[in-house]
């Protein structure tokens, strides 16, 4: 079947006032790169973000974080039989899934994270910190895509690749909070490697040279992640791209305010200012996305399964006569672009 189209989607204003609210009191960063996204993919897109904002905090909040994850599990089970809780975020999440046919196998993987989470996992290895990251973070920029009416594999791969590199970031930023919070989420081969211990480091979370360059390295890791992710824009609709290449632009933004920081996230926690946030959204704003070639490079390992389900069963991109279509408006785009630019300078 096709992918349902984001142009029809039609939120009640109420709910759609409640996910407004929950992404302003969550993200600034992205409530800015929601702001640039077609209005029925801007609901969409918040109402995703409303339900992952209300798990998340259901978690934190509760006195028995085992008994949060069961109820949220439950709320994901009503929600996929059509009958959601009287939960604002649960009423609007159900009308997302409903018209896009999100795969449960995506909020059931975010759930898993969560879970991850509650019971305090370490990571061995960079692998197994990516295959936490897919599930807190890359099963949302999956489903975003969808929600962008797009479920062609090599651009949801590498929608994938940008929640893994923003959840990487996060993980850079957040070193020092976290350790003062009793968890760690660096690859333990990497500290090993660097002659961290551990458990003194939670005792007494120190900026060394030693963590310092572990962060460094992480957020290495992040950015070969961005370039490879970034090709993907360019299989998203075009009233899409500007919003996407900003998020992404203004997370990997943070990556760069440590690196000035000479990586030390332990003694404080970066953050993009607002004018930083807005010359970034006029650079993507700027930046012409019409002959990029996205990447066809394989899904990170711990990402297939993600796309696989949500690709499964569903028309990848448009193909025949709308597939000429669609490359014949952004030919004529640019040409119109070019003709422009000429009649000005000449």
């Amino acid at each position: 079947m096709p992918a349902p189209s984001s142009e029809n989607f039609v939120l009640d204003p109420s709910l759609r006032k409640e996910c407004e609210e929950a992404i302003r009191a969550g993200s600034k960063s992205f409530l800015a790169a929601s702001m640039l996204l077609p209005v029925s993919t801007r609901s969409a897109a918040r109402a995703l973000y409303a339900f992952c904002r209300a798990t998340d905090d259901l978690i934190d909040e509760s006195a028995d974080p085992a008994r949060g994850l069961q109820e949220i599990r439950a709320r994901l089970d009503a929600i996929y039989r059509g009958t959601p809780h009287n939960h604002p975020a649960d009423r609007a999440f159900v009308a997302v899934v409903e018209h896009y046919a999100l795969p449960r196998a995506l909020p059931v993987a975010l759930i898993e994270g969560f879970e991850w989470d509650v019971q305090n996992r370490t990571y061995r290895d960079c692998g197994e910190l990516c295959a936490y990251s897919a599930r807190v973070a890359s099963t949302v920029g999956v489903m975003m895509t969808l929600i962008m009416g797009v479920c062609d594999r090599s651009v949801l791969a590498r929608a994938a690749d940008l929640g893994l590199a923003m959840q990487l970031t996060n993980i850079a930023r957040d070193v020092g909070e976290d350790a003062r919070r009793g968890r760690i989420y660096l690859p333990l081969d990497w500290l090993d490697g660097a002659g961290i211990d551990p458990e003194a480091f939670l005792a007494d979370p120190q900026a060394c040279p030693a963590m310092r360059a572990t962060v460094e390295r992480l957020l290495d890791a992040a950015n070969i992640l961005y370039a490879r992710a970034m090709t993907g824009i360019a299989g998203l609709p075009l009233s899409c791209r500007t919003a996407i290449r900003s998020a992404a632009l203004i997370y990997r933004e943070i990556g760069r305010e440590i690196e000035i920081a000479g990586h030390d996230s332990i003694t404080r926690r970066a953050h993009t200012s607002t004018r930083r946030k807005l010359e970034l959204i006029g650079r993507a704003a700027a930046t012409p996305f019409l002959f990029q070639p996205v990447s066809t490079e394989p899904a990170h390992p711990e990402v297939r399964f993600l796309v696989e389900a949500a690709a499964a069963g569903r028309i990848n991109a448009p193909s025949g006569l709308d597939a000429k279509a669609g490359r014949m408006i952004e030919l004529m785009t640019l040409s119109e672009t070019r003709r422009r630019a000429v009649d000005v300078g000449g």
